[in-house]
């Protein structure tokens, strides 16, 4: 049985990679390190398909050193020993340090990634972790600390229109059909920047045609339709599903919600990855209209670590439906967004003296905590005053939006500040 399409065209060397630039072209970062001959450990985060495991590769085979794999989905601390180990003693005096790749890093847990740490340290191996994950949340910060991290995009249109030519002209099987890419846009937007995606749909779409293939956009969403798993090997439907998930989420859907679930469930998503994004979305879509929901989805998250499968997945579903039939409110996220956009348009306002700490007598002198008024001493826990930065005085940055929750909240502004907040 031939190999996939996608591993047949794996690039072997880094003129033939494709994309990236900002990393292994001429100059970039990556290129230099790898034309030194040289390379300290390094973490690659970016989406699916676009070349972490094929970049490491390559650099293996341009070191020519001993190149070890893990995959963190099926290697546990006995493995990551037997690796360094091997390293370890296959390795002559001044010679580079064999390469280890652990592919899905995030998914290593701590005393793997601990067992990992001294081997780092002291050389043993160079460690390339791939990750689709950010690593401040996943890699220990140790780890973490030792090594560089590179962030690799999505492919942009011209190198996946790039890749689907290299692909007809030079494939050692699609170059003996006659191929005609007469229309590319469904292929380029079923892929989403995935060059491992584009290249399995571009081979599902040739081998269900007999003869001569004319490549159409309606005859691409034809043949996904009958196939709707083939483009998805491996779980590559990752980022699609997540973002069905959460968007029925926000949208109030709760049968929604539970079926894309259910699909990442039975695509062995990593139930931490589903309890991180409840918790954004918690945070993000649904914020102060209920703010119970932020502490639900924490104790989801909190259930998923302290029992796993199966039982976690009853925890994830109520958090769930409880996020999808909670009111919705986004303006704590739209609030630092604008705030965060303030500051860098105004840059760094002083901080009004009266409410400066005044620690020493110097202090004092120049005026710092003059005038404070302190909140408590007044009736309601509340008297007014300037918080804000002179220049910046009178802008809004939070609006409450108009759900039970938050109406209170904006009342008890009114309340409290007056014509400022009635608008």
């Amino acid at each position: 049985m031939a190999e996939p399409l996608a591993e047949r065209l794996r690039p072997r060397t880094l003129d033939d990679y494709i994309g990236q630039q900002h990393l292994v072209g001429e100059g970039a970062v990556l290129r230099r390190m790898i034309d030194s001959g040289r390379i300290s450990s390094f973490i690659l985060w970016g989406p699916p398909g676009v070349g972490k495991t094929t970049l490491a590769q390559i650099i293996a085979h341009k070191l020519e050193t001993p190149f070890y794999t893990l995959s963190a989905v099926t290697s546990g601390v006995k493995d990551v020993r037997d690796v360094i180990e091997k390293a370890q003693k296959g390795r002559f005096f001044n010679e580079a340090s064999p390469i280890l790749f652990i592919d899905e890093i995030h998914r290593f847990s701590k005393s793997q990634q601990d067992s990992l740490l001294g081997a780092v340290e002291r050389g043993i191996v160079t460690l390339i972790g791939a990750t689709t994950e950010n690593p401040s949340f996943e890699v220990i910060r140790p780890l973490l600390s030792r090594c560089q991290l590179y962030v690799l995009k999505s492919l942009e249109k011209d190198d996946l229109l790039k890749l689907l030519q290299r692909a007809i002209a030079t494939d050692v099987i699609l170059k003996k059909r006659k191929i005609e890419l007469q229309e590319t846009g469904a292929l380029l937007r079923y892929s989403g920047g995935d060059a491992r995606k584009l290249l399995n749909i571009l081979e599902l779409v040739v081998e269900s045609e007999s003869g001569d293939v004319v490549i159409t956009d309606e005859l691409v969403v034809a043949r996904l339709q009958q196939n709707p798993l083939a483009y998805d090997k491996d779980g590559e439907m990752h980022y699609d599903i997540i973002s069905a998930f959460i968007k029925s989420i926000r949208g109030s859907d709760p049968d929604a919600a539970l079926y894309w679930m259910a699909r990442m469930i039975e695509g062995g998503e990593d139930p931490q990855f589903i309890a991180r994004r409840m918790v954004i979305s918690a945070s993000e879509d649904i914020g102060l209209a209920n703010p119970n929901a932020l502490l639900l989805a924490n104790a989801a998250f909190d259930t998923v670590m302290k029992i796993g499968w199966p039982e976690a997945r009853i925890a994830l579903a109520e958090c769930a439906v409880y996020l999808a039939t909670s009111p919705k409110s986004n303006s704590a996220y739209l609030g630092i967004d604008a705030a965060l956009a303030l500051v860098r348009e105004t840059g760094n306002q002083p901080v009004p003296l009266h409410i400066r700490n005044a620690p020493t007598q110097l202090m004092k002198d120049l005026g710092y905590h003059d005038g404070y008024k302190y909140p408590h001493d007044y009736p309601g826990h509340f008297t007014e005053q300037q918080y804000m930065p002179d220049a910046l005085k009178d802008r809004r940055l939070w609006h409450g939006q108009h759900n039970p929750a938050e109406e209170k909240l904006w009342q008890r502004m009114v309340n409290y500040w007056g014509e400022r907040f009635e608008n």
